[in-house]
């Protein structure tokens, strides 16, 4: 599919995404969590947006995504589907609302996209979601699946080190994919695990599959938002690549502005009736 080709398309959808991943071409997927940023990433060519629970983290101040509630992912989510015209939107299911029970997990899922107008939703784990899944998409609701570093497993873990570099857990996500995609996953998102390894899950199954720490040959990258604009400044793992530094230009302003009041500069004659 030629740039001049995708440049036409008023809508991304997920047969958009499989068809990208056919002719080769890149998919780029940004977080957001709020109408006004919303705005501004619609304004640009980016193909899919997420709804991460990391709003727990950058938006909430939690130390991990598990306190973010479902009421909480359907006021994100529905603040940035307003903004969005173009892109794909996903949610992600926050922790507790489809792991164990799959009747809960459908209607989780239901309430997200009824209450939000989003096109697809995105769940951590493989065989043992697989129930919740499967139930999800027989009621017709996309899912994104996402496999290796799973930080709403973090207390399992114990640690967000990088995934998948021993021989057994390495077969356990290979087989993990094969699972999500044979259930009928649009995608699939894969955290922190060595580069090799994605290349090999990318070429194996012919869903797109979209790497965040994951090396450059799978089909696409995702990064949240407020790291790669530099936001956030105390996270900065190896496959992050700060594209700004809005913390330092923020501050200044704000600084700027406090002096200009302080002085009694702001506001002057020209800003004012």
């Amino acid at each position: 599919m030629s740039v001049n080709k995708r440049s036409k398309i008023k809508k991304v959808t997920t047969h958009v995404l499989q068809e990208m991943k056919l002719h080769g071409e890149r998919i780029a997927m940004i977080t957001a969590y709020d109408y006004s940023m919303a705005r501004i990433i619609d304004s640009t060519a980016i193909d899919v947006v997420l709804v991460g629970d990391s709003a727990s983290n950058v938006m909430a101040g939690n130390e991990s995504t598990l306190p973010i509630t479902l009421d909480q992912m359907i006021y994100h989510a529905r603040s940035v589907v307003k903004a969005i015209t173009r892109a794909l939107i996903v949610v992600d299911m926050p922790f507790g609302t489809y792991q164990g029970n799959s009747k809960e997990a459908l209607c989780s899922a239901i309430r997200i996209m009824k209450e939000t107008g989003a096109h697809a939703v995105k769940m951590e784990g493989g065989s043992e979601i697989l129930e919740s899944v499967s139930r999800i998409l027989s009621a017709g609701i996309p899912v994104m699946g996402h496999l290796g570093l799973m930080p709403q497993s973090i207390h399992k873990f114990g640690t967000y080190i990088v995934r998948a570099t021993e021989e057994e857990e390495a077969n356990k996500l290979l087989e993990d994919a094969d699972i999500l995609e044979k259930a009928g996953c649009f995608s699939i998102v894969l955290e922190k695990i060595p580069a090799k390894l994605a290349a090999r899950v990318a070429s194996t199954v012919r869903i797109p599959i979209i790497g965040i720490g994951a090396g450059a040959d799978v089909d696409g990258q995702v990064l949240v938002l407020h790291d790669m604009l530099g936001i956030i400044q105390d996270f900065s793992p190896r496959f992050l690549r700060r594209y700004h530094n809005l913390y330092e230009e923020i501050k200044g302003a704000v600084q700027n502005y406090t002096d200009d009041v302080k002085s009694k500069d702001f506001p002057n004659e020209k800003e004012q009736y």
